[in-house]
Formats: C-alpha cells, sequence, structure tokens
C-alpha cells in the first residue's frame, strides 16, 4: 500500500506522519523506517522506529532513491512500514518525474507486503495523476 499526504509546507503533514508512525510503533510486530531529509526529528519518533536522515547519501534523482530504498529493504526482511517525510526535499527532482518511483513502489510493496506513507509538499490538484490515486 502507498498512501500519500499532501498539502502546502506547514500545513501539518510532518506531524501526523510522526503521529501516525508512532501509533505504529506500538501496534506492529513489524520494522519501521522513517525517512527524512534531515536529523532533527529523531528525537520525536519512539525508539522502535529506525531513523535515517538522507542528508548523508547524495540522492539527486528518484532511480538513487529507489535503489536506496532496496538497500534499505534488502538489509532488513521484517520491515513492514516506511514513511518518508518531505519526498521533494530528499530528491532534487521535481514530483512530475516520480512515476517510474511510484510504479516501483508499487511493485515492491506487493511483492514485500510492505506500507509506503509518503509526505509531498504540493497542493493536490497540482499533483500528476499518478499520485492522486494514493492520496489519503
Amino acid at each position: 500500500m502507498i498512501c500519500v499526504f499532501c498539502g502546502e509546507k506547514g500545513s501539518g503533514k510532518t506531524k501526523r506522519l510522526i503521529n501516525l508512525a508512532n501509533e505504529k510503533a506500538l501496534i506492529n510486530k513489524g520494522n519501521l523506517v522513517y525517512i527524512d531529509d534531515d536529523s532533527r526529528l529523531n528525537f520525536e519518533l519512539k525508539n522502535k522506529i529506525r531513523f535515517i536522515p538522507t542528508e548523508e547519501f547524495d540522492l539527486k534523482d528518484y532511480k538513487s532513491f529507489y535503489a536506496f530504498l532496496c538497500g534499505i529493504l534488502s538489509e532488513d526482511y521484517d520491515i513492514d512500514t516506511v514513511f518518508i517525510d518531505g519526498l521533494g526535499n530528499i530528491v532534487d527532482e521535481g514530483i512530475h518525474n516520480a512515476a517510474p518511483l511510484f510504479y516501483y513502489l508499487e511493485k515492491i510493496s506487493e511483492r514485500k507486503d510492505v506500507d509506503f506513507y509518503i509526505n509531498i509538499s504540493e497542493k493536490e490538484n497540482s499533483l500528476p495523476e499518478f499520485v492522486k490515486k494514493y492520496i489519503a
């Protein structure tokens, strides 16, 4: 499953994603991963959640980001939920170039039984159709 939260910067998407991650940490049997573009949120997440700041990894395009995700999932087969906060801050490409990423996320979600929750700082009406079908 892929679930996208969208809205302008400052609309509460990150707070909503953090709350969801912390709630899932209490009930999930599998492992959870929270990916963000910097490390400022590290202490707001429950200890059970693996926090990964991407600032050290030089992820410039969606292809490298997908490879990054595959590396995380291949390292730990017990991951069942991945939170991606601020996709546009992690990857330098615009959201309109992300169709291949969403295609592959859908495939890996089905194959590995992993849920993806993604924050995108865009108004819903400006998102491409391939993203709109995942909006929560």
